[in-house]
């Protein structure tokens, strides 16, 4: 095995870390790494073969693409690559585009439906390779971004958590680069040289509200470095009896128990 960089060092301490705290691969597991061209998800690819020796315990890892029915997708530079690091594949085809477009006015955001669309076809192969994790390669800019997102556009406090069962209890989602930079994902793309193939469906979307966001988070943190940090702090440090979710209040019992703010105006 070749001599690790300092920053696949430091990116593969991360994933680690982030399973440990999360449960995210544990013993016997079958994780389905979705791959989709991009440097994030091949990085994830990277770090989980990292992590397979490292841990104290065996997982398999399967790498699996969806082609969308994009015009020209280069699905054989994922084949070509996936043989070249000798990771098992499987290579799906649907066509998700047409359907997109069609639904979707122009100019208006696909991302939505298209996530849909593509989280339930991985959802259902899961079950059907018998993986027990599907992997996502979501990033820590990832879920500030959309816990900005969510509270500004969709009036709920929320974000993407590094472990969720879905909704219909088939399958669990995990999130290895929870901890991972995006600024460290870009250089490790350059560093690995991976064959980065972009989004041509949504490419040229220029006004989408995470852009906007991304945005709108690199102006406060050029005045002041901490915001990220703090904004992904945040998600790790809720005070449930300073919110006003009644049904979290009921869940957790903090009705009629004065907090600190509560108890000094009740003093007098």
């Amino acid at each position: 095995m070749p001599q690790l960089t300092r920053l696949e060092h430091r990116l593969l301490r991360q994933v680690r870390q982030a399973s440990l705290d999360f449960r995210l691969v544990e013993p016997g597991d079958r994780v389905m790494a979705a791959i989709s061209g991009g440097k994030d998800s091949y990085a994830m690819l990277h770090l989980l073969g990292l992590l397979q020796r490292k841990v104290p315990f065996d997982f398999d890892v399967v790498a699996v693409n969806l082609d969308q029915g994009h015009p020209g997708f280069p699905a054989q530079v994922l084949v070509d690559h996936f043989e070249k690091i000798g990771v098992p594949h499987r290579m799906l085809s649907q066509d998700t585009y047409t359907i997109v477009k069609k639904h979707i006015p122009e100019g208006k955001t696909y991302c939505s439906l298209c996530s849909r669309m593509r989280r339930g076809i991985l959802y259902n192969a899961a079950v059907e390779m018998g993986c027990t994790k599907i992997a996502l390669g979501h990033h820590r800019d990832d879920m500030i971004e959309t816990l900005m997102l969510n509270m500004l556009y969709a009036g709920q406090l929320k974000s993407m958590p590094p472990r969720l069962r879905s909704d219909d209890g088939r399958n669990v989602v995990i999130r290895p680069l929870a901890y991972v930079s995006e600024a460290d994902l870009i250089a490790f793309s350059e560093e690995q040289a991976f064959p980065v193939i972009p989004c041509d469906l949504c490419g040229s979307q220029e006004h989408l509200h995470r852009k906007k966001v991304k945005t709108l988070i690199a102006g406060l943190a050029a005045e002041n470095p901490k915001v990220p940090g703090n904004l992904f702090a945040a998600m790790r440090n809720v005070r449930p009896t300073h919110l006003m979710d009644a049904s979290l209040r009921e869940a957790f019992g903090l009705d009629g128990v004065a907090g600190e703010d509560e108890a000094l105006v009740a003093l007098g």
